[in-house]
């Protein structure tokens, strides 16, 4: 069972999502100004960087977006060509185009756009112009991937596109019908504000926090959803009602004088599971180390000493703990870029296969899209996880003045 909880206070809508009073997910953003990720806008191509095979477009947003040449290329065949045209054939300085942005501005990058439309449903991602039929790779057996696979090709028009989402699975096939004519509607009406709009101008803003959350990960049979404002409650039950109009939906208000995030408790999650030292319920730790664009993640015996005198058994049972947590943690904060773990030694070939099996499994409920490279010659292993916003406990935290984020000042 989940329990979504969202809260709102001043200028910013907070949600939690637990699993079993387990914190998965935390996100946050401010209510007048929510998450561009997935808006559509109609932009105007400030420069052409052949050298960089990328154009700046101006969006209207503080700074312009960036889009590469395989964001603009018609299809995946022609991304895949070893010679690819030079931008200048395709882009040029004052054009107005239709772009929407797969990641938000982060530091001081302006968003990443692409020409490569899609809107996501809850049972499908509609791609307007894809021209194929795609399958969650969570959705097993392969049996039941061929048969959505051959219904969804039955459903689209020619030129069209779409993925098939996991919780198509559970819900009746009438919901992919559903989804694709609301989505298509959707895209011509983007389509016709486009041709008579002025660049740069927004089409088209995703969902809120609160709505993308629910479209994503809720069930409506079981989970539920707890609020602290009742304009927010309001809104909840509406978009519910268009998602699941025949269920009894389990909203509630919170009305205590304590903060919901008290009462759950999610304050005192955030602060253990977004610090540099996290104990594992086993005794062993995890060392957290964050930049940019690499995180590195230690992991310790610490005070577990196992069960019996094999060395082997107690480092492999740490490292299995280590990885259930990593894939709950990666999650939780968000992280994106270069991932580098560095297990604790083990000997044996199985156990490493164990480890890196147990992770792949607990990635598995990621809704970010990982991929797990392997075991560096240093006996590291190494993965990257998709960026698409920035953190949102991340909002909450400024670096420290007088170290400068190193946790160390000098002795003079």
């Amino acid at each position: 069972m989940k329990k979504l909880i969202v809260h709102n206070e001043g200028e910013w809508t907070q949600a939690a999502l637990l699993e079993h009073g387990s914190l998965i997910e935390f996100a946050a953003e401010k209510i007048k100004e929510h998450g561009t990720a997935g808006s559509f806008y109609k932009g105007r191509i400030v420069n052409v960087l052949p050298g960089m095979q990328a154009a700046f477009v101006d969006i209207g947003l503080k700074k312009n977006a960036f889009l590469y040449i395989d964001d603009m290329l018609p299809t995946p065949s022609e991304k895949q060509l070893l010679q690819k045209p030079s931008i200048e054939h395709i882009a040029r300085k004052g054009q107005q185009i239709l772009v929407q942005i797969t990641k938000e501005p982060l530091g001081g990058k302006g968003a990443r756009v692409t020409t490569h439309y899609s809107l996501p449903g809850r049972h499908i991602v509609y791609m307007p112009e894809s021209d194929y039929v795609a399958v969650s790779k969570k959705i097993e057996p392969e049996t039941e991937r061929n048969r959505l696979k051959m219904f969804g090709e039955q459903l689209r028009l020619p030129d069209e596109g779409m993925i098939i989402r996991t919780v198509a699975v559970n819900g009746p096939d009438e919901g992919i019908g559903e989804d694709l004519n609301q989505l298509r509607s959707q895209w011509k009406q983007i389509v016709h504000t486009a041709e008579a709009a002025e660049a740069p101008q927004e089409l088209y803003r995703e969902l809120d926090l609160a709505q993308r959350m629910i479209r994503d990960v809720f069930d409506p049979s079981c989970d539920e959803i707890i609020v602290n404002d009742i304009a927010q409650q309001q809104r909840i039950q509406s978009y519910l009602e268009q998602l699941f109009p025949n269920f009894d939906h389990r909203v509630f208000l919170h009305q205590e004088s304590t903060s919901v995030f008290e009462v759950h408790p999610i304050e005192h999650q955030l602060h253990r599971d977004f610090g540099r030292k996290i104990r594992l319920p086993g005794g062993g730790t995890l060392i957290w180390d964050q930049t940019e664009a690499l995180t590195i993640v230690d992991v310790n015996t610490g005070k577990y000493t196992g069960a019996d005198d094999s060395l082997e058994t107690t480092v492999t049972e740490t490292n299995l703990e280590a990885a259930k947590e990593i894939a709950r943690l990666l999650r939780l904060r968000d992280v994106g870029g270069i991932v580098i773990v560095d297990f604790i030694d083990m000997q044996k070939e199985e156990n490493r296969t164990r480890v890196l099996n147990s992770l792949e499994q607990h990635l598995g409920k990621d809704r970010t899209q990982s991929h797990i490279v392997g075991w560096t010659k240093l006996g590291l292993l190494e993965m990257t996880r998709k960026k698409i916003r920035e953190s949102g406990a991340g909002l909450f935290y400024e670096t420290c003045s007088v170290c400068g984020g190193t946790g160390k000042i000098m002795i003079r």
